[in-house]
């Protein structure tokens, strides 16, 4: 069982933070999952301080790979990269080990997005490299908001079975009831 911890992040807000593991096979796996099973309920991308690209997949993907620590899944008409795994380069251009080690995934997390009064306003799960710098973010399906991106104004507790099956899968948690404890949608957590 995974234990949690509380973290302030300036422009994010309150997080409870939930461990996963790096090794490349896990996380091969994880994502596989999340893309293979899930990609039609999620939005995810780059979510840096200036920029969010929330982006909803077209379509199943056509492969999921690795090659040289890098997984890349791909969609048809466009594909991305993420370093999960050793990465070498090649004979004839190898990778310096620092740069290797900037490039890889050193961190991946499940998170929950708290409101002043501790509710979860937002489930995510994001990866960030050796430089904690966030490489990806996984936005799973929200209450609060239709999969065409509406506010509701009740919030449908069934988007959460996503987020309820990772806690069990991959953090050995069963649901919390305080996911469905926020009583309406408050962006920023007030």
């Amino acid at each position: 069982m995974t234990q949690s911890h509380i973290v302030e992040e300036p422009g994010a807000g309150r997080l409870e933070v939930f461990p996963l593991d790096t090794a490349e096979d896990f996380l091969h796996g994880l994502l596989t999952d999340v893309f293979e099973n899930h990609w039609d309920e999620i939005v995810f991308g780059p979510l840096v301080q200036g920029a969010v690209f929330e982006i909803h997949a077209p379509n199943a993907p056509t492969g999921i790979r690795t090659l040289d620590g890098y997984l890349t899944v791909n969609f048809g008409a466009w594909h991305f990269h993420l370093c999960i795994g050793e990465h070498k380069g090649s004979s004839k251009s190898p990778t310096p080990p620092d740069v290797a080690a900037h490039r890889r995934c050193s961190r991946a997390e499940m998170l929950r997005v708290l409101n002043s009064d501790g509710s979860p306003r937002s489930w995510q799960m994001r990866f960030l490299n050796g430089h904690d710098e966030q490489m990806m973010t996984v936005f799973f399906p929200n209450p609060f908001i239709t999969k065409e991106e509406k506010v509701l104004k009740t919030p449908d507790w069934s988007r959460l079975a996503m987020w309820d099956k990772f806690r069990r899968t991959y953090l050995g948690l069963e649901p919390d009831p305080l996911d469905r404890t926020c009583e309406r949608f408050l962006c920023g957590g007030h």
